[in-house]
């Protein structure tokens, strides 16, 4: 019964993504998550520990927030599964629905190529920020132009492809899970000092979780791009992430432009090296083919993964 779990949780994420109506007066599940983290890292992360000892607190948070989901999940899959028997499924596909982000992507991608197509440099510029973490209000259009390409294609593997796949291989719990590790980190995984033992769990537990869903991601992207293999397979590890190179890379070859280059992040320039080939001016009309891309993928991820759940993944 799993395949129409995948189908009406991906229609209802389609239609309507998560609106903000709703969000004003609920919030969104991964708030929760970010709750959690916040407050281990306030009690667990002072700087006086020593390093070894925050990374086993940041262990046991990873053990915590995972924990937690799949509990809640497992409960509730039980209790619906008592009320509503075989249409169980339907709250089911319901309950993952907010975990996906197919039209929130979407959505939020599509107002910087329209800023930019109208000449609104500083809109645009808003409208990525609402994306990216690096800092946006140097950039130029083509900067914007690549921030926007860059976030579409890596968030298509965190907000799409690896949902759907911990969705398939373990329902409810599954994509839960998964969510509560990316958004542990986003917040703590990072490298800089403050983070890096607490959050060295989170980052790496979130690279396994993703580690076959990008590759998966990947494929997808230069199927529904007709192209973009060879530069997926050689600038692929060009980025520093483990996984976000190679969406990055499939599409930065299906669109024929090179992604990455200068990047500024809290005032410090990083010099990130280029991924793929093609004029290094990307423009709005990019994020449009890339927008054109980026829904045959998930069109064609959705089929893929209604198949394996069909066949019993």
């Amino acid at each position: 019964m799993a395949e129409p779990v995948v189908l009406l949780a991906l229609a209802l994420d389609a239609a309507i993504g998560w609106p903000d109506r709703l969000y004003r007066r609920l919030g969104h599940p991964v708030g929760g998550f970010a709750r959690i983290i916040q407050s281990c890292e306030r009690a667990w992360n002072r700087p006086a520990l020593p390093p070894p000892l925050r990374r086993l607190l940041g262990v046991l948070t990873v053990v915590i927030l995972i924990a937690i989901p799949v509990g809640m999940a497992l409960a509730m899959q039980a209790l619906l599964l008592k009320i509503f028997g075989s249409l169980a499924w339907i709250a089911e596909a319901v309950l993952a629905w907010p975990a996906l982000a197919q039209r929130s992507l979407f959505d939020h991608v599509r107002p910087v190529a329209v800023a930019l197509e109208a000449g609104d440099l500083p809109a645009a510029r808003r409208a990525v920020a609402m994306i990216v973490g690096r800092d946006t209000a140097e950039l130029d259009a083509a900067g914007v132009a690549r921030a926007a390409i860059e976030s579409l294609a890596e968030s298509f593997c965190d907000g799409i492809a690896a949902p759907l796949f911990w969705l398939v291989v373990g329902g409810l719990p599954g994509i839960w899970a998964y969510k509560a590790i990316n958004t542990a980190d986003s917040l703590i995984g990072h490298r800089e000092e403050r983070w890096r033992a607490f959050g060295w769990a989170a980052a790496r537990t979130d690279d396994l979780a993703n580690l076959l869903p990008a590759r998966i991601g990947a494929v997808i992207i230069c199927l529904a791009g007709r192209g973009g293999w060879s530069t997926m397979w050689r600038d692929h590890g060009r980025h520093s992430s483990p996984n976000a190179g190679w969406t990055e890379a499939a599409m930065a070859g299906a669109l024929h432009v090179r992604l990455a280059g200068l990047v500024v992040y809290d005032g410090v320039a990083h010099a990130k090296p280029w991924i793929g080939e093609g004029p290094p001016d990307a423009t709005a009309a990019d994020i449009r083919r890339a927008l054109v891309i980026y829904v045959r993928a998930c069109l064609l991820l959705g089929v893929t993964a209604t198949a394996f759940a069909w066949r019993g993944w």
